[in-house]
């Protein structure tokens, strides 16, 4: 079974969206909500600070998860990615 962890919010749809998605296709989805727990928060806010995979976003109005973090530490924003991987 493919391991997979999703750092989002339960208020986004597109992160509830991932998650089933990932559950349908066989994932054992590890989920990290960052508006319910503070480390994670600061989890996500040091990797939303720091990564490449966030240029674009920062500094803008958008959040950017959910973010897909692999058995093998790679990151993406992209679902599709994840499933065809």
């Amino acid at each position: 079974m493919r391991k997979i962890t999703v750092m989002g919010s339960h208020l986004c749809p597109d992160t509830i969206y991932a998650v089933n998605k990932l559950v349908e296709a066989g994932f054992k989805v590890t989920y990290k909500d960052i508006l319910s727990c503070h480390s994670d928060l600061r989890e996500y806010l040091m990797m939303r600070d720091t990564s490449p995979m966030y240029e674009e976003i920062r500094g803008t109005e958008t959040l950017g998860v959910p973010c897909f973090i692999r058995e093998d530490g790679t990151k993406t924003l992209d679902l599709g990615e994840v499933l065809e991987g």
